[in-house]
């Protein structure tokens, strides 16, 4: 009998914004998981993430919150709360409460994404945000592309989708001729799902009768749970992503992609150039295709796959169920 849908609370980190949308100052309100909540930069730059109400009486403090210095003040009776989420002065009282906390999210800021971890057990992260250039050791650096943010990127909110999906993406080789409309063929060189950030890589061969000496071009993925995954492509145009899934509720994901395109040699450009934001615009029309398919899509399980489809897909599945506690309580293993 198939299962039950996927949860939509599975544990890992998941984008809630772009660096540049939070600024010193501001309250930046949103819903992630089935809850309200807040992001926040500090005066010295340091950003926090909790849920939104005050624990005093309940205000909404992305509604008139302001932040005055390293904390978040309510606008109901100006209680104050630092990036812990620990009440630290109310302005009528000569001590705080002690006792208190709002529920504040281990937060890091990395790719030009604001990531929150999330785990319904409340257990701290086990496994990190992998650097966009670091991780593919390479030697390139940013300074090496275009700016990402904002031109080239796309946000969809509210589409009925689950993280899930991306990553079974990574080993569908299948799709590209359909959804994409390339001649190509994937050949997977890599898939390696041992711990909970998970490495997929592909060449392609624009022959059937290609041989190995004929491959020009390929992509190499990293996936850190199921809300963070990496790309990068080489032999085609030089381009990077990230793309990003984050529940909203019990139904709806938010979907955040972003993009870093080679810079042309000897261009040091600050801004996204127009020869930039044309290969951009492709890398994301072909991401919107995807999205079409997944925001229309009913998760099979178990699927019918075919013969070269099952060990791709096999593996991808059971290193997921690791992000989903209630399998583990269940007596699920991963």
């Amino acid at each position: 009998m198939a299962k039950p849908p996927l949860s939509m609370e599975p544990t890992g980190w998941f984008q809630v914004a772009w660096c540049s949308e939070i600024v010193v100052g501001a309250v930046h309100t949103m819903k992630y998981f089935g809850r309200e909540m807040v992001a926040w930069r500090s005066a010295s730059g340091e950003i926090a993430v909790f849920d939104a109400y005050c624990e005093h009486l309940g205000a909404h403090l992305g509604y008139g919150g302001h932040v005055e210095g390293e904390n978040l003040v309510c606008p109901f009776h100006g209680w104050e709360w630092n990036r812990e989420g620990r009440n630290v002065c109310i302005p009528y009282e000569s001590h705080p409460n002690k006792g208190r906390r709002i529920r504040s999210y281990p937060v890091v800021e990395r790719n030009e994404g604001v990531w929150i971890w999330y785990d319904i057990e409340g257990r701290p992260p086990h496994f990190e945000i992998p650097d966009m250039f670091e991780a593919f050791g390479d030697g390139r650096t940013a300074a090496d592309y275009y700016p990402p943010v904002p031109a080239a990127t796309l946000f969809r909110q509210g589409l009925e989708l689950h993280p899930q999906y991306v990553m079974e993406n990574g080993v569908d080789f299948a799709h590209f001729k359909f959804v994409h409309k390339t001649p190509f063929i994937p050949e997977f060189t890599r898939h390696d799902f041992s711990g909970p950030v998970s490495y997929v890589d592909f060449t392609i061969a624009f022959d059937e009768n290609a041989t190995a000496d004929d491959v020009q071009s390929g992509v190499e993925s990293i996936n850190a749970g199921l809300g963070c995954s990496i790309t990068k492509s080489w032999g085609m145009v030089d381009n990077r992503t990230m793309p990003a899934v984050t529940p909203v509720d019990d139904r709806t994901s938010d979907v955040r992609f972003t993009v870093w395109i080679g810079r042309k040699p000897g261009d040091d450009s600050p801004e996204l150039t127009r020869y930039g934001k044309t290969m951009a615009d492709f890398v994301i029309e072909q991401f919107e295709a995807d999205i079409h398919i997944w925001s229309h899509q009913r998760y099979s399980d178990p699927p019918a796959l075919s013969r070269k489809e099952f060990e791709g897909f096999r593996a991808l599945r059971a290193w997921a169920r690791q992000f989903y506690p209630e399998l583990q309580t269940e007596g699920h293993p991963a």
